[in-house]
């Protein structure tokens, strides 16, 4: 379904000091989108904004699904977001993960847990608690999660974090395959091999 996210104005600033101000864009239906910048800019900041989980300081966003408002507090319910920031539960195993993920997160049709523990590679590991997974198989799995969730809009913030080359060529891969029509893709990065495939750009400096 066509997800679109409008920003308008948007600013944040912590104590005095902006981070970004009057920043506009349309994100729209259908496009894949990169936030680029140096590090420190803003750009995670800009994408935790989008998701609904930091409020701007200045400006509004607004939601559409199917050209009907989303409330921000739906917002949550209709995207998938993967950042290095963002915790894994590590004392499950990885089925058991899955099982509790996709309770709250349910997969694109047609993808079951156990398709998805085979898409990732992670089969041999699907009993092994997550915190003994190697930093490349965490990324991998968070990565896994919101690539084939059922949710029109998908933030990746730095996706090939802890990714080899055979791992930035598996993301590639198979953010190709979830590009569904009216899927929403936002990309924060300043490595250009995680973003290659976006049609769209927002330059953050342009507004700080």
């Amino acid at each position: 379904m066509a997800f679109q996210l409008d920003a308008q104005g948007l600013g944040r600033r912590y104590g005095r000091q902006w981070i970004f101000r009057q920043l506009s864009h349309v994100f729209e239906p259908d496009s894949a989108t990169a936030i680029l910048g140096p590090n420190g800019a803003g750009k995670s900041t800009l994408l935790s904004i989008l998701a609904g989980q930091l409020l701007p300081s200045e400006g509004r966003l607004a939601y559409s699904l199917a050209g009907q408002p989303v409330p921000v507090a739906a917002v949550p319910r209709h995207l998938a977001y993967c950042a290095p920031y963002l915790e894994l539960p590590e004392d499950f195993t990885l089925l058991e993960l899955l099982a509790f993920h996709t309770r709250l997160k349910p997969l694109r049709p047609g993808v079951s847990a156990a398709n998805l523990v085979d898409i990732m590679y992670l089969h041999k590991a699907r009993h092994q608690a997550v915190r003994t997974f190697s930093s490349g198989m965490k990324q991998r799995l968070k990565l896994g999660l919101a690539l084939y969730a059922a949710a029109p809009l998908l933030l990746l913030d730095e996706p090939t974090t802890n990714l080899d080359a055979q791992g930035t060529a598996w993301y590639l891969e198979h953010v190709a395959r979830v590009r569904d029509a009216g899927r929403l893709v936002v990309v924060s990065s300043n490595v250009p091999a995680e973003y290659a495939f976006c049609n769209d750009q927002v330059l953050i400096t342009d507004f700080q």
